[in-house]
């Protein structure tokens, strides 16, 4: 007979094993089995009423853990000089846990009764429970500056990197952080205007060369105008708040929600459930609940807080940082939905029949307790039958029905015909000092898409929602390609050999149907950026005009509020709408729609173009001690001054001038895009493969030269290595009659 644990033993265990915490893994962990499981069962259940653990569903946790962004007050030094902070929000009944303080030497200093915002790291055989890691003192906001540092005999200076500013700051000898003459910095102020009137400033992080990779993206940052300092009265409100109560909202923290997340995220907006419709009229049906971080109770209108996120408008991401829309105190903390932590949530509950289709929805305002926040590749490989430690207790009853509620959403989505194209993802990856280590596309699994659908489904559901209420929001526009841009993509396309029907009414099965056509060929990768090209950029609106790509009659962005203005304010019109609540939708709000929408399209644009500026910098400088290498890749522009190639390796964009493509002179069409020798009547167009040199790439500008060497196997004759002259004029003769052929054909086929 096995001998049963002791009560402190079992809550050993389970804060040793927080991924196997329900009464089978305890059992088995203490070789306990049959009559003697009664036993067990028994003792759980005093634990659970003494409150010492907490149930949920069909397993247990501590109910002393603290989430790992908590507000920290700074204790007194004890006497072997180590600093031990204390969680405001303790709510445990047991021995409040030790969090020891661990500064780094670039944190502003504190003092005993300094509250701070730390990340917490629980540790296991110290004399203390955490770790914690200085994000920020509570109740202070220093500017940050970037700069570069100009060093004198005393200290130095800062001078701006921001175009056509002149501002500099006074960095004392002891604040320089050892930084050299002519490295890119990062500052913030320390002080009133020093003895030649600059006003001070302490340097916090050295950055390096200017034109070194971890500073490309505070260069895109500023040069794009993208607001990265929070002031101080939007720092002192976020400070200010506190948890939101359960008090009127619907306490859904028995459902097991997962929050399904990249593993390197700080924030978690988003979490889902599923299960059986257990309805005997919805015969293999599900149950889907999709909740999302209730940031409006928190961002009221009109507030420091709501100015500043519709300033900004949107998040901005970038491979070393990320430029928050809203303080860390919300966007890591009390609006990210941790893992046991109550969160409040809005949330959506849809019933789905067997093929996917939503019959219904109900939307209400929670609270949850997210059970686990897991990576894609975890919940992935868990399905795939190889669950590690943490997700083994969830695969049966938590992840396997979000994956069933999903295959039957795949039935729905291949009916409704969304555009599918085929994108890859880059992802680099950044060693610590901020270099690039690694290029490589991202891997799209079914956990990608999973969340991706059911966060389509919540947006659909807000739509209606408000739609049926009649309250104004803001729709998710994407307009159909205009007639111009199908027929330059039809021309590409039978170039390539392949048909796109013309028809009264353009429809996303037929573009479908031409990428199925070019799967797996040659021709693959450029029908799919061709089509991507003739696509017009989806924007911000309070009037519908649907959705093309995703073949959607009504669209809203619900799902990210954290990240997107245009998310805050479909859920203030869903509070005003249900009557929730005095922070719904103002009457400002209203008022302010239209100029709303085409703001916050201008923002996102603006992240989107230093997002695309980082990126190409780091390529650059990943690539700039591989000049003279040679590459495959595909054509994937074509210009008057030259050609534009994506490489295979990478994903990155290089140039090969026109003037090195030889003497021959080419007449570019911009109707068919393809550039033809007047001599050799080589013709030059999209999606051709070709090898080239990577003549010249700088860092600073993110630029790439390229030599052509071949497309489509052939050596290319008088390239760049042939002799070069001065250019001579001839008679436009040849080439004149050649494009005039050329013109005149592609005119007859338009008729």
């Amino acid at each position: 007979m096995a001998r049963i644990p002791s009560k402190d033993e079992i809550l050993g265990w389970i804060a040793d094993n927080p991924g196997l915490s329900a009464k089978r893994d305890i059992a088995k962990a203490f070789g306990i089995k049959g009559a003697e499981r009664i036993e067990l069962k028994r003792i759980l259940k005093e634990l659970e009423g003494e409150g010492t653990l907490e149930r949920r569903r069909k397993s247990y946790r501590d109910a002393e853990a603290l989430p790992p962004v908590s507000v920290l007050v700074i204790l007194p030094v004890d006497r072997q000089g180590d600093q031990f902070a204390r969680a405001i929000e303790w709510q445990g009944e047991g021995p409040e846990p030790r969090i020891l303080f661990q500064p780094r030497k670039s944190d502003a200093p504190v003092a005993e009764g300094d509250r701070i915002l730390a990340r917490l790291n629980p540790v296991k055989g110290q004399d203390h429970q955490y770790e914690a890691r200085l994000i920020r003192k509570i109740g202070t906001n220093p500017i940050r500056i970037v700069g570069i540092f100009r060093k004198a005999t005393e200290g130095g200076r800062i001078i701006a990197i921001d175009k056509g500013s002149d501002k500099e700051w006074l960095v004392a000898a002891e604040a320089t952080q050892s930084a050299k003459d002519g490295e890119l910095v990062e500052a913030e102020l320390a002080g009133p205007k020093g003895r030649l009137g600059l006003p001070r400033a302490r340097i916090v992080e050295r950055l390096g060369d200017p034109s070194a990779p971890k500073a490309v993206s505070l260069i895109a940052i500023h040069q794009h105008g993208i607001p990265d300092a929070f002031p101080d009265a939007v720092i002192a409100e976020a400070d200010a708040m506190a948890t939101a109560p359960l008090g009127a909202r619907e306490d859904l923290r028995a459902l097991p929600f997962l929050t399904i997340d990249p593993s390197d995220a700080r924030d978690r907006d988003d979490a889902c459930y599923a299960h059986a419709d257990e309805n005997p009229q919805n015969p293999g049906g599900y149950i889907v609940w999709v909740a999302i971080a209730d940031v409006a109770h928190y961002v009221t209108p009109q507030s420091a807080l709501d100015r500043e996120a519709r300033h900004r408008g949107n998040s901005s991401y970038f491979p070393d940082r990320v430029v928050p829309m809203l303080p860390d105190r919300l966007s890591n903390d009390l609006c990210s939905l941790h893992e046991n932590v109550d969160r409040a949530v809005i949330a959506v509950r849809m019933v789905l029949d067997a093929h996917g289709r939503k019959l219904s929805h109900r939307f209400t305002r929670g609270l949850i307790r997210s059970v686990a926040a897991c990576a894609y590749e975890e919940v992935q490989t868990a399905q795939d039958g190889s669950p590690n430690d943490r997700m083994a207790p969830l695969l049966a009853e938590v992840i396997a029905p979000l994956y069933a509620a999903y295959a039957a959403c795949i039935t729905a989505r291949t009916a409704r015909q969304p555009l599918d194209l085929d994108l890859p993802e880059r992802k680099i990856e950044l060693t610590p000092d901020g270099r690039v280590k690694s290029v490589a596309f991202k891997e799209r699994l079914d956990a990608h898409r999973l969340i991706e659908e059911f966060m389509i489904l919540a947006n659909v559901s807000a739509a209606e929602e408000l739609i049926r209420l009649r309250r104004p929001l803001l729709y998710r526009v994407h307009e159909e390609p205009s007639p111009e841009k199908i027929d330059a993509l039809r021309e590409t396309a039978e170039a390539s050999g392949f048909t796109l029907a013309k028809g009264q009414v353009l429809q996303t099965s037929a573009l479908n149907r031409l990428l199925q056509q070019s799967q797996g060929t040659e021709f693959d990768e450029l029908m799919n950026v061709t089509m991507l090209r003739s696509m017009t950029q989806a924007y911000y609106n309070p009037e519908n005009f649907g959705h093309f790509g995703l073949a959607l009659a009504n669209y809203a962005h619900f799902t990210s509020p954290i990240r997107r203005y245009s998310d805050l304010i479909v859920h203030r019109a869903l509070i005003a709408g249900h009557g929730w609540g005095q922070d719904g939708l103002s009457q400002q709000d209203v008022e302010m729609l239209s100029e709303t929408a085409q703001h916050i399209s201008d923002t996102e644009r603006r992240s989107m173009a230093a997002e695309r500026d980082t990126t190409d910098r780091y390529l650059a400088a990943y690539l700039s001690d591989r000049v003279g290498a040679e590459f495959s890749g595909r054509i994937s522009g074509v210009a008057n001054f030259g050609l534009f190639v994506k490489l295979d390796e990478t994903g990155a964009d290089g140039l090969i001038p026109i003037r090195t493509l030889g003497r021959e002179f080419f007449h570019y069409d911009a109707d068919n895009q393809t550039l033809m020798g007047s001599d050799s009547g080589r013709i030059i167009r999209l999606g051709q493969r070709v090898t080239v040199r990577l003549a010249e790439a700088v860092p600073v500008t993110g630029g790439l030269t390229l030599e052509l060497l071949e497309i489509e196997g052939e050596q290319m004759p008088g390239g760049p290595s042939a002799k070069r002259g001065r250019r001579t004029p001839r008679k436009p003769g040849p080439a004149r009659v050649k494009a005039t052929k050329l013109k005149r054909k592609v005119e007859r086929q338009r008729r």
